[in-house]
């Protein structure tokens, strides 16, 4: 590994107590004047008492967002211990990961098994309010505060997803980071999926591959969809159990420096010679695309799925005496064969989409749908129905005798009330029916564990 394994992870060990050593060019004088010019002229003239804090607050926050760059900001101090929090230990919320893009809070990716992945929330969902507060020129971490909350309470959200707004109450819960989840299949292919990259996860990965070889694996699935990103260090860590020694993982490019070359420090846990896929989606971003590109292009490994996310600039994170925490851009990483993914994403090698009643946008439990009405939620119930096996005839919105029908017939096989109408419990349970439809239908997963299969000897 190179040094900048750390820059990520330097937020941990300072806020830990450890030391940060780095360079920083100072401002010039007339720079600094100018600066305590204009604090002076306001403590001493403006019209109500100020904070001088929050002068200086306001002074390094305008100066990182006059950078434009989405991943450089300002934390407060609580702000700055709810980023901590996020990939150091578990936190109460609704378990999204979100990112500012285009001054829109957009998710990247729900963890798995959180309130926010059981309440439908997607990749790519723009997040616009709070319950009545508008996040509409808000940081991130500033939206993040709003989101999280204690266990049991509920944030009501309203998104947007393909131009409609909907509305989601997710009650909160303790979301742990438990970022590794690994089972062996019967036809010997073993599925370890990475959720993001905290300081726990290599330590969780190893013990999970290694338990998997002792059980008889004979090949590899390696799933990180839906995976934010992380800690870089930890990132390369599970990519050296798999790329030969001495193999690039990542390249790091500077302004005003050559690319520095991050190569594989091999670690041979009996990996390397399975056969191994890789799985990526629009919610693989960030470290696990360091991953995903090291794999492909340093080991050989083939992508299955959809396109990921496409972050490629890498940040460092500087606390401050107070608390409050400044991350700013400071290098773009490019994969082993030297190409930027920023803004683009990793290209799979076999694009493999998941069945459309993946992506059906949310429908609002509290719904009432009922025949003669036309909708775009009567739609999206009329392609669930159809789904789990009542097919109502039609998907174009309009809810017909048929439909009624069919809504009826799923009453009855789930014993509830045999209204006919689309509303309540029975959105709700249609809405599980799909999801566990979803788990046992994943096309990328089986398409993945055939091309292993193919080379399993």
């Amino acid at each position: 590994m190179s040094r900048w394994k750390w820059i990520p992870a330097m937020l941990a060990s300072a806020l830990a107590g450890g030391a940060v050593a780095y360079t920083y060019a100072s401002l010039n004088q007339s720079g600094i004047s100018k600066l305590e010019n204009a604090m002076d002229l306001i403590e001493d003239g403006y019209l109500e008492p100020v904070d001088r804090s929050k002068l200086i607050d306001g002074a390094i926050e305008g100066m990182l967002r006059s950078l434009e760059d989405p991943y450089t900001t300002y934390m407060d101090q609580e702000e700055a211990k709810a980023f901590y929090e996020s990939i150091n230990a578990s936190f109460e919320g609704i378990g999204a990961t979100m990112e500012e893009i285009d001054g829109r809070i957009v998710v990247v990716a729900p963890i798995k098994g959180s309130p926010a992945e059981a309440a439908g929330v997607k990749p790519g969902d723009q997040v616009i309010k709070v319950g009545d507060k508008s996040l509409e020129g808000m940081k991130v971490h500033e939206a993040v505060l709003l989101i999280r909350g204690k266990k049991g309470t509920t944030a009501d959200l309203t998104i947007v997803r393909d131009g409609k707004e909907v509305k989601l109450s997710i009650v909160r819960d303790t979301i742990p980071l438990e970022t590794v989840y690994a089972e062996l299949r019967e036809d010997g292919v073993g599925v370890i999926r990475i959720s993001s990259f905290a300081e726990t996860t290599s330590e969780e990965y190893l013990k999970e591959a290694k338990r998997l070889l002792s059980e008889g694996m004979k090949g590899l699935v390696l799933d990180l969809r839906q995976n934010p990103g992380g800690l870089t260090d930890t990132a390369e860590e599970v990519a050296e159990t798999l790329v030969p020694d001495g193999e690039p993982i990542v390249q790091f490019k500077r302004r005003g420096h050559p690319a520095e070359v991050s190569r594989s420090d091999y670690n041979d846990i009996g990996l390397g010679e399975l056969p191994v896929v890789v799985l990526i989606d629009a919610g693989s971003a960030s470290a696990a695309e360091i991953v995903a590109g090291a794999l492909q292009q340093s080991a050989g490994v083939r992508l299955v799925g959809e396109k990921s996310f496409g972050k490629g600039t890498a940040q460092l994170s500087q606390p401050f005496q107070d608390g409050s925490n400044m991350k700013y851009t400071v290098a773009e990483w490019l994969t082993p064969n030297g190409n930027t993914i920023n803004k683009s994403g990793l290209t799979p090698d076999v694009p493999v989409s998941l069945p459309s009643y993946a992506s059906l946008p949310i429908v609002e439990s509290d719904l009432v749908m009922k025949e003669n009405e036309f909708s775009g939620e009567i739609k999206t119930v009329q392609t669930m129905l159809k789904a789990v096996g009542f097919d109502p005839g039609r998907e174009d919105g309009f809810f017909d005798a048929n439909t009624t029908k069919a809504v009826r017939d799923y009453q009855a096989s789930k014993k509830l009330e045999s209204t006919g109408i689309a509303t309540g419990e029975t959105t709700r349970v249609l809405i599980e029916d799909v999801r566990a439809l979803i788990q046992a239908n994943d096309t990328q997963l089986e398409k993945a564990a055939e091309l292993v299969k193919e080379q399993m000897k």
